[in-house]
C-alpha cells in the first residue's frame, strides 16, 4: 500500500491498475492487476486515493500526508529492500554501454539552475562522482517514471547502487552496509565521521547527510580536504580478484568514480567486516548535489529514484548545452 501511494504520487493524472502493476515491478513488487485493485480499494476506503472514472485513480491530499508521516513500520527496511530490488533489475553491460542503470533525481528551482550547474561542473570532473553522464529535464517533463514538478528542473545522476547490479551480473554479490561521510585530507580518505545503516532505515542516509549540511564536497575538490558522501559495502573474499578487474574495466569507461577495496577480513577505515568478507568504499553519486546544497541552493532529492537506459544519458557538458539552447 505504501509503495502504491509512492507510485501514484509521482504521476500526473489518474493511473489504472494495469499500469500500476507494471510500475510496481521497478520497486521489486510483482502483483496481479486483481490484487492491485484489491489494495487500491483499501486505499479508497482510507481516503488516500480516489477513483477518476475509467482513467484510474489519483492520490488524495490525505494520501500525500499519510505518505509523508505514516506507515513508519512498513518503511523500516524499505531502503535495503529497494537496493536489493534495483540491483537485480539493473541490466547494464559494461561492454556495450547499454542497459538500465539506477538514477538519483534532484529538483532545482529553475531560476537557480545556471548557478547549480556551475557548481556541479567541477564535481563531475572529479573521482567523487559516479559518472559525468546525466539527464536534464524541464518542469512537466519526465525522467524515467518520475515527473518533474512545474517551476523546477530535474537532473538525473547515476546512483552508486548501479555498481551493485553490475557486480551482481558478474557473479559478485554485494551487501550495502552503511551510507556515510568520509573525511578527506590531502586528497586521501582518512575516516568515516558519520554512518547510518541501510538495514532498518526508512530513508536513504545520503539524503539525510545532504540536508543536514554535514558535507564539504567543494573543500574536498578545491583544497583537497573536506567531507564527501560515500557508502560502505561488503563482498565475499573469494571474489576480490574479479571485483578488482571489474573496477579497472569500469574506470576505463569513466564509470564508478573512486572504488576502494580493503583487505580480507580486515577493517577498512576502521569499519569492521564480516567473516570471509572484504570491505568496499564507493563515492556517493549525490556528491554533485551535496555541493549545490553547500552553496545555499535548496534541492529536493530522491536517491535510487528510477531505472533508466544508460545510452540515453549525455555527458555533463553536452546535456547542459543541449538543455540551455533547446
Amino acid at each position: 500500500m505504501f509503495t502504491l501511494l509512492r507510485v501514484l504520487d509521482k504521476q500526473q493524472g489518474a493511473v489504472g491498475s494495469t499500469e500500476l502493476s507494471k510500475q510496481l515491478l521497478s520497486h521489486g513488487i510483482e502483483l496481479s492487476e486483481r490484487t492491485v485493485r484489491y489494495y487500491l480499494k483499501l486505499l479508497d476506503e482510507c481516503g488516500f486515493t480516489e477513483v477518476k472514472g475509467k482513467r484510474g485513480r489519483t492520490i488524495t491530499e490525505n494520501g500525500k500526508e499519510e505518505l509523508n508521516h505514516a506507515f513508519v513500520s512498513e518503511r523500516v527496511n524499505f531502503v535495503i529492500s529497494k537496493i536489493d530490488s534495483l540491483s537485480f533489475l539493473t541490466d547494464f553491460s559494461v561492454d556495450t554501454l547499454k542497459g538500465n542503470i539506477v538514477l538519483n533525481i534532484s529538483f532545482f528551482h529553475e531560476k537557480k539552475l545556471r548557478e547549480a550547474l556551475r557548481i556541479m561542473a567541477g564535481i563531475f570532473d572529479s573521482p567523487y562522482a559516479m559518472s559525468n553522464r546525466i539527464i536534464i529535464e524541464k518542469g512537466g517533463g519526465r525522467i524515467g517514471d518520475v515527473i518533474v514538478p512545474r517551476g523546477t528542473v530535474g537532473i538525473g545522476t547515476i546512483c552508486s547502487i548501479t555498481l551493485n547490479g553490475i557486480f551482481l551480473k558478474a557473479g559478485i554479490s554485494v551487501t550495502s552496509k552503511y551510507g556515510g561521510i568520509i573525511e578527506v585530507e590531502d586528497g586521501n580518505p582518512r575516516r568515516f565521521t558519520s554512518l547510518i545503516s541501510y538495514e532498518g532505515s526508512s530513508v536513504d542516509p545520503l539524503e539525510i547527510f545532504i540536508k543536514s549540511g554535514m558535507t564539504d564536497v567543494i573543500g574536498a575538490i578545491k583544497q583537497k580536504s573536506g567531507k564527501i558522501l560515500a557508502s560502505f559495502r561488503e563482498i565475499p573474499v573469494v571474489s576480490i580478484n574479479e571485483a578488482e578487474k571489474l573496477r579497472d574495466k569500469l574506470s576505463k569507461k569513466a564509470l564508478g568514480g573512486r572504488i576502494i577495496f580493503g583487505k580480507p577480513n580486515q577493517p577498512l577505515l576502521d569499519i569492521p567486516v564480516g567473516v570471509d568478507k572484504v570491505g568496499v568504499i564507493v563515492a556517493g553519486g549525490l556528491n554533485p548535489v551535496a555541493a549545490v546544497e553547500e552553496s545555499g541552493i535548496s534541492t529536493v532529492t530522491h536517491a535510487m529514484s528510477t531505472l533508466y537506459e544508460y545510452s540515453e544519458l549525455s555527458s555533463f557538458n553536452d546535456a547542459v548545452s543541449s538543455f540551455i539552447y533547446q
